[in-house]
């Protein structure tokens, strides 16, 4: 086995983990944010919005990932360009890209499984934590905002940091759709240089690394935030 390709393709493998990790933190930052509003949706909304927020997180949990994404990217992505001015707007060179498509995609397939377990960290937090807010006479949103939502979070807490993980692991689908992520990468590799172990042994050993980080870190916090407010 060599490695002294690396000397040549770095810059390009510095690139495409930048773009994984660039995939993996837009679509866990905003999908998280969904996740808060279609978990609460479950939990509190009335019969119309629950509905639409469980229909919505059983498409996106019960449908691949990769179907998913090519639907937006050939189906979406194919239409685009027929709305009048859409070309020659702004927003062109982001629409166009694959990687819109894909941290798109990513966004909204996390927020249906982040959803499910802040559903289910809500459902956990003591009711009695709830009605001691009520009786110092919070208001829903304040109660949510500073007893509800923390406790639920730092329930699911382990679970999120899997979830994270479990996203990292499905941003090498972007390279099929045209994104010159760190898999990406590794077929260029593969294809100048007939080299076909030793790319994929780099990109194994960065996902390893980034996965021990990323756990690392939620043990950190979890050891940090204490499970009662």
């Amino acid at each position: 086995m060599t490695f002294s390709w690396i000397m040549s393709y770095w810059p390009l493998l510095l690139a495409g983990a930048g773009q994984t990790m660039l995939l993996l933190v837009i679509s866990v930052v905003f999908g998280f944010f969904l996740a808060i509003g279609l978990a609460f949706a479950q939990v509190g909304g009335g019969p119309l919005v629950r509905n639409l927020a469980r229909g919505y997180c059983t498409f996106f949990r019960g449908t691949p990932l990769l179907i998913q994404l090519w639907l937006l990217y050939y189906g979406v992505g194919s239409l685009l360009p027929m709305i009048p001015g859409i070309r020659q707007s702004l927003l062109w060179p982001i629409l166009r890209e694959g990687f819109f498509f894909a941290a798109v995609s990513f966004t909204l397939n996390y927020a249906a499984y982040e959803a499910e377990v802040l559903r289910g960290a809500l459902l956990a937090v003591p009711k009695g934590e709830l009605e001691a807010g009520r009786a110092f006479g919070m208001r829903p949103f304040t109660l949510t905002r500073r007893i509800w939502l923390p406790r639920a979070v730092r329930i699911a807490l382990p679970t999120i940091g899997g979830e994270i993980v479990m996203q990292l692991k499905a941003t090498p689908l972007a390279f099929t759709v045209t994104v010159m992520d760190l898999c990406a990468v590794a077929s260029k590799v593969r294809q100048d240089t007939l080299l076909v172990y030793e790319p994929l042994i780099v990109v194994t050993v960065f996902y390893l690394i980034l996965t021990a980080i990323i756990a690392r870190a939620f043990r950190l916090l979890e050891a940090q935030v204490p499970a009662r407010r």
